[in-house]
């Protein structure tokens, strides 16, 4: 859980930074750091359902060739 937190405000200040360097504005840039790494979260909950899927079907493959 330590790992995910500081991940989490590693992405955050990422996200703010680059946004503050980009615009110069403060406001902004912790919208961007928001909202960006929060969709970012729910992207990767799909994309992990669908590499699950993924690889379950090529170890089917892989033991119906073996």
């Amino acid at each position: 859980m330590i790992k995910t937190m500081t991940f989490a405000i590693l992405h955050f200040s990422v996200a703010f930074t680059i946004t503050y360097l980009l615009t110069g504005s403060a406001l902004i840039g912790g919208a961007v750091a928001l909202i960006e790494p929060s969709i970012n979260t729910v992207v990767f909950y799909f994309h992990e359902k669908v590499w699950k899927r993924y690889e379950a079907k090529k170890q089917r493959l892989t033991q119906l060739i073996a």
